[in-house]
């Protein structure tokens, strides 16, 4: 008797649903393998002689079922295609309890997925294996078999045997060791609550703890590799901070028994959110903040805040299939640059998310876009759900939706929402029904359209008698199907010499606000948090531009750049208005602000002619080294974090596009300093070395890789991993190019290889890797990351290449990321389009 409940081959049956897991595993550090067995507690709901659950790349020995009498399974039959085992049995089970015994074999991969290697290496350098995992979305069923799906939620137990001399972590609290008679221990782990498999997870290894930390009655630490015990006490207070200021936004107790931060050194993602076990990138956890740059500290409690938010927002309540897998990830991002944002008022995160929010609105201007929410098939398709749609638009639109209500009416239908589908599994709707009784607003009909559909508008706004007229129409890059949406708009305006705001959900094509006379200036998307393009008439541009930097905020400014840079590449603009527009704002003094404004500038860099490139390096340098005449080159101690960004910032635009001889020159002086063991500013100093390996020679090159592999912190390898993108000779850049493919860890190869391609001068000579190797890269890195690898085919948008990667990506499809790929493919003839257009224009 089989069940289908679905017409999705990969979704499982519904006759039986886990309610327990006993998970025994004996990993074996030294062969790369482990042993394990399975009990699960079965609900049967139909009667059946079949049992159909998740399982690959195991080996499954023993089968047994129990109802009322034990019995072995008839038969295994895995289907390797589906991820699956199906145990025949010689007897039906009846509708009730039964208990399913699994003994299984399996290897512990090094492809970062599963249950996997990662390894360090101690001062002498031996090489020291961790066994680790990571199970989202659907590898839990590599390391046991399982129900693999989100909503066949259960509790789970954990024991391990290992070597005496190893730790152990798990997602309960350890509550038994035990020594065996072979020398080992048998450690056994407190049970979770009911939770998704993914959320499962265990590490083993020779680590370290910090001692925990009392957070209002949870125990939290780090776990590290040894020695670096005096990288966790910056992490540790962002942990304490995120828990205790999440626990009470949410006002619900945190659902698990402690909290482990655990640093691996080989690591896929940037984080994992594990049930009260999170795993995370040694970058992202680990820190000196004496050497580390502002940026580095501010990701670090973004990560942190953003997993433990995850402990309400996906483990506590789950999304019930992988195509709601924004109700976790954006609230989660949401949350993380609230968590932030409180915890150091002064970073001003909110104007820093212009930037993320930035890489959504490009994603989401071509015609390959997809809705945040988008029907999910396979596992393949759930790999693709993890990009800037689902995690920065999906913020985007929450935070658009949080000051539309208020900030207590969105709060209160949080709370709502959690505490009334707790242990549960959720869709989209039941979000909205909860924002609808705490706000009395009719969500619902307005969010779906920025869910349920790709893409988001431009408002054009004009003057009329009364006050303005806004007008919307859909954006894109080149000619995309049409499209509206409920587009919550706030506006400020100034009628004389009254300030008015007014706020408005524009459902039709067009409405008229009245703002009690013609105004002297507006500001539609006032704030800076609607999810939407705004484009003003030409007079309330100029008055508005002239008035940039006195009546705008530091994220409606943002807004003002990057719409017009937007409209430049969608060639409705042409590139000398926006670079006046920029020229303007010299005065500017936000950070957020200066990122767009010299990634645009440095963009069209890229793909100007020769007589344009130099007057966009004289621009790039001229500005940089203006507003840093005004900042001052030597940093102050009293003086705010984010300046010290800013002048790293200015520093190295002015070093390296810019070409500036003093920058320069000052440049190697504080390199020269760092490396003698002088305490010098860590933003500078990380700009300097930028400087200095652009300008430098084959002894320089040669000093950086050596600082590289003797760097004393997570930070410090990726800073002087980074800064040989930036080397000018072209055999320099291509023992780069080898290095990145041959020592660099696996976890970081595929991003720096992809980043190359962005290089000024030598792009396409990481594309040839990519070409040539591909087959080898696709074995050697891990899946997830190919696509993410091949995003920095934009930047070669010559006629000639472009067509060759065209052509190769016609043979060379990405099953895991097409999509994905198809996004790169289109920015990479945005790009080409902007070269006719401008590129022999802006050098004239």
């Amino acid at each position: 008797m089989r069940f289908v409940t679905s017409q999705n081959p990969y979704r499982l049956p519904r006759h039986i649903l886990p309610k327990h897991y006993a998970i025994e595993l004996e990993p074996d550090l030294a062969t790369g393998s482990f042993d394990g067995q399975v009990v699960i507690d079965l609900e049967v709901i139909t009667e059946t002689d079949t049992i159909v659950l998740n399982a690959v790349e195991l080996e499954i020995e023993d089968v047994r079922v129990e109802q009322d009498d034990s019995v072995p399974a008839s038969s295994i039959l895995m289907n390797e295609d589906l991820e699956r085992a199906e145990f025949s049995l010689p007897i039906v089970l009846q509708p009730g309890p039964a208990r399913l015994f699994c003994s299984f074999k399996g290897i512990l991969n090094d492809k970062l997925r599963g249950f996997y290697r990662s390894t360090w290496s101690d001062d002498a350098g031996n090489e020291h294996v961790i066994a680790t995992t990571q199970f989202e979305s659907t590898n839990a069923r590599r390391a046991f078999p399982c129900f693999d799906e989100p909503d066949l939620k259960a509790s789970f137990g954990v024991t391990l045997r290992v070597d005496d001399s190893l730790m152990t972590v798990s997602c309960g609290e350890l509550i038994s060791s035990a020594q065996l008679e072979d020398g080992r221990r048998e450690d056994r782990f407190a049970d979770t609550m009911v939770m998704s498999t993914y959320l499962v997870a265990f590490i083993v290894g020779e680590l370290e703890a910090t001692d925990p930390i009392d957070v209002d009655g949870v125990p939290l630490r780090i776990v590290h590799v040894p020695g670096k015990g005096d990288l966790t006490e910056f992490g540790l207070l962002a942990g304490e901070f995120s828990l205790r200021w999440l626990v009470d936004y949410y006002d619900i107790a945190y659902p698990a028994g402690k909290l482990d931060l655990i640093a691996v050194p080989d690591f896929a993602f940037g984080a994992m959110e594990n049930l009260g076990c999170v795993t995370f990138r040694e970058t992202l956890l680990l820190s000196d903040p004496e050497r580390t740059t502002q940026a580095e500290l501010t990701r670090i409690v973004d990560v942190i805040a953003h997993e433990i938010a995850h402990m309400w927002f996906g483990n506590l309540v789950t999304m019930d299939w992988w195509n709601g897998i924004w109700l976790k990830e954006a609230f989660a991002t949401f949350m993380q640059v609230a968590t932030t944002d409180a915890f150091r008022p002064d970073w001003r995160r909110w104007d820093g998310f212009c930037i993320e929010r930035g890489a959504a609105f490009d994603t989401d201007s071509l015609a390959s876009t997809r809705p945040i929410e988008f029907e999910v098939v396979s596992p393949q398709d759930a790999e693709a759900m993890y990009d800037v749609l689902t995690y920065e638009k999906g913020a985007a639109v929450v935070r658009m939706l949080e000051q539309f209500l208020g900030p207590d009416d969105f709060r209160s239908g949080v709370k709502h929402y959690l505490t009334t589908n707790s242990y549960a599994n959720t869709t989209t709707t039941d979000l909205w029904d909860s924002l609808e009784v705490a706000s009395g607003v009719p969500v619902r009909a307005a969010m779906d359209t920025w869910i349920f559909q790709g893409g988001h508008p431009n408002v054009f706004v004009e003057k009329s008698s009364e006050g303005v007229t806004v007008k919307q129409t859909r954006f894109g890059y080149s000619d995309i199907d049409p499209a509206s949406w409920h587009i919550p708009i706030i506006v400020r305006a100034r009628v004389g010499s009254t300030e008015i705001e007014t706020r408005l959900l524009l459902e039709n094509s067009e409405a008229t606000i009245d703002l009690g006379g013609v105004p002297d200036w507006v500001v539609v998307n006032a704030g800076g948090h609607g999810f939407y393009r705004v484009t003003y008439d030409q007079g309330l541009l100029k008055a508005l531009s002239s008035q940039a930097l006195d009546v705008l905020s530091p994220a409606e400014r943002y807004g003002l750049v990057d719409d017009t840079w937007a409209s430049v590449l969608a060639g409705k603009v042409d590139a000398e208005t926006h670079i006046s527009l920029v020229t303007g704002l010299v005065a500017e003094t936000d950070l957020a602000v200066w990122q767009r404004m010299l990634s645009s500038l440095e963009h069209l860099h890229s793909i100007a002619d020769e007589k344009g490139r130099h007057r966009l390096q004289v621009l790039i340098r001229d500005l940089s080294t203006t507003a840093l005449g005004v900042l001052g080159l030597e940093p102050l101690d009293d003086e705010p974090d984010l300046d010290r960004e800013l002048r790293a910032l200015l520093f190295a635009a002015a070093g390296t596009t810019g070409n500036d001889n003093s920058v320069q020159d000052l440049a190697r002086v504080i390199f020269t300093d760092n490396n003698n063991g002088q305490n010098t500013e860590p933003n500078l100093t990380a700009a300097a070395i930028r400087v200095v390996a652009a300008a430098g020679d084959e002894k320089i090159y040669g000093e950086i890789v050596d600082l590289y592999r003797e760097a004393q912190t997570p930070q410090l390898e990726v800073r002087y991993l980074m800064a040989l993108l930036e080397v000018e000779g072209t055999q320099l850049f291509e023992k780069t190019l080898d290095l990145f493919s041959n020592e660099v860890r696996t976890q970081n190869a595929p991003y720096l290889i992809g980043a190359a391609m962005a290089h000024r001068s030598h792009g396409a000579l990481a594309w040839e890797l990519i070409r040539d190797q591909w087959e080898e890269l696709n074995k050697k890195f891990p899946q997830n990351s190919i696509p993410r690898m091949v995003g920095g085919i934009r930047s070669l948008s010559t006629p000639r290449l472009a067509a060759e990667i065209q052509s190769f990506f016609a043979e060379h499809p990405i099953p895991q990321g097409q999509l994905t790929l198809d996004q790169h493919l289109e920015k990479l003839s945005v790009n080409v389009a902007l070269r006719e257009r401008e590129g022999s224009r802006i050098g004239n």
